[in-house]
């Protein structure tokens, strides 16, 4: 189900095509709305807790269909040391970590922008969610470090073929802190308003994650998989 060489972009001219069609230009040559049809997006850290839901927050409200997802087995929050995380279960609302954390230790979750964080996640959507657990279909799957691409990867690769759809999986690494969470979201709208306004994306992707990792200094990782 994985389409060309695990980890780099290369030789993607034999990708299927995404469907939708390109954003419409103005008089001045500048994107005016969304296409009608946008791309469906994903967007995956490992607790759908931060980097995921930044993203999510910034590209909903850029009109992307987006959904977020972590691929843990469980959700993990930073606790009151590095070896004594909060550990939640996937099933597990926003509402009650916040909840539990605001009762546990209202001071050092404020402090550190936890309570923050899930009070803004609360906003989006009621509880975490996790990738494998998810049977919809998008068109563009964005990651947030190798390990989660390769959980990713792994899980569409195991999953049986049905339709032949292309979905597109990069991958984007972001440091797991709310500056990093915030400059990464933006990088991921960034690139997907790009990949949006492509009129022939198997043959422009390459070309444009070239463009984006020499103006961010990052690394993407690229692969087409197929449901």
């Amino acid at each position: 189900m994985t389409s060309g060489s695990r980890g780099r972009h290369l030789g993607r001219a034999e990708e299927p095509r995404l469907g939708g069609s390109p954003e419409p230009e103005g008089a001045d040559g500048e994107a005016t709305a969304m296409p009608s049809s946008p791309l469906r997006v994903a967007v995956v850290c490992s607790s759908n807790q931060n980097r995921s839901m930044e993203a999510h927050n910034i590209l909903s409200k850029r009109g992307f269909s987006v959904r977020s997802f972590g691929t843990g087995t469980h959700v993990k929050l930073p606790g009151p040391a590095p070896d004594k995380p909060n550990v939640y279960d996937f099933k597990t609302t926003y509402d009650q970590m916040y909840n539990d954390l605001l009762r546990k230790d209202k001071e050092l979750y404020t402090q550190n922008g936890i309570l923050h964080m899930l009070d803004r996640n609360k906003r989006i959507k009621p509880r975490p969610e996790r990738f494998q657990n998810c049977r919809d279909l998008f068109d563009l799957i964005l990651t947030c470090e190798e390990r989660v691409y390769d959980q990713v990867v792994e899980d569409l690769n195991s999953r049986e073929q049905e339709t032949c759809q292309p979905v597109h999986v990069i991958n984007v690494d972001i440091q797991d802190n709310h500056e990093e969470a915030t400059l990464g979201a933006f990088l991921i709208c960034e690139l997907c308003q790009c990949i949006q306004h492509t009129e022939d994306m198997e043959n422009e992707i390459e070309e444009l994650l070239q463009e984006f990792e020499e103006k961010s200094g990052r690394t993407f990782l690229h692969t087409v998989c197929f449901y």
